[in-house]
């Protein structure tokens, strides 16, 4: 009898573990991350898909500088934008403590924009960071999924963007491997300048058109990752990678 009720004590404990973890998100950038809209959007798009209760936003802001309103009462303000910041700064400097602080089990980020604004660089060292910053994920939680958003428009040195959303695919396939799948969120295509507030950040436009894009994306990682068996961790589903890479799927 005892050992009866020892069991069920234990399955109950355990069921109320499984039904309070949360898929844990990280939304990682720059400026375009952190005084912008595009996060509150995203978070409607995956209430409307149901899953706002199995999900969290991880990260340490919680400012919203631009005072973005989401329809869903309560939307999760946590990411890790950081305005000026360079990917390789980030990649260097700051990403290892982030993931240790947020521990989570998807990062997206845009990184690029300041690294071609401030510094002009080329596009062999940004996506050298990327792959420092890969591997940083992957050193925190070895199944981590990876979502890069292309780069969206920037007047200022259009040509260096585009050269570096031309090598996104290429690097991206490079990198990817079946615990930890990297994604592409096609954010570029079709971004105009006109979508711009000052000629670096995203407007209304802008907003919804960045949302549109990765939401989908989003949505199908946080699906895969939640149709795990019950007796593994969130952190532990598979995506087996295609064999080559496409916008908006994984690689």
């Amino acid at each position: 009898m005892k050992t009866m009720y020892g069991a069920l004590a234990l399955a109950t404990l355990l069921g109320s573990a499984f039904g309070q973890a949360k898929l844990k998100i990280m939304p990682l950038g720059d400026s375009i991350t952190e005084i912008t809209c595009w996060r509150a959007t995203v978070w409607d798009n995956l209430a409307a898909a149901g899953l706002t209760s199995r999900v969290q936003f991880v990260g340490s802001m919680t400012n919203n500088p631009q005072n973005c309103v989401a329809k869903t009462p309560g939307w999760d303000l946590h990411h890790e934008g950081h305005s000026g910041y360079l990917a390789i700064n980030i990649a260097n400097n700051n990403l290892q403590g982030w993931l240790a602080s947020a521990k989570p089990d998807v990062v997206m980020f845009m990184l690029g924009t300041n690294d071609i604004a401030q510094q002009s660089k080329p596009t062999a060292d940004i996506t050298a960071a990327y792959t420092k910053m890969v591997g940083l994920m992957r050193a925190s939680n070895p199944n981590m999924k990876i979502i890069i958003d292309t780069v969206i428009a920037l007047p200022l040195a259009q040509a260096k963007v585009t050269e570096l959303n031309n090598a996104i695919p290429g690097w991206a396939r490079s990198q990817n491997t079946t615990a930890s799948p990297i994604y592409i969120s096609d954010c570029s295509t079709g971004y105009t300048s006109s979508m711009l507030r000052d000629g670096v950040h995203p407007n209304a436009q802008g907003d919804a058109l960045i949302a549109s894009r990765l939401s989908p994306v989003l949505i199908d990682v946080i699906n895969k990752a939640l149709t795990i068996a019950p007796s593994t961790t969130l952190s532990t589903a598979v995506v087996a990678p295609t064999a080559r890479p496409q916008f908006g799927a994984r690689l």
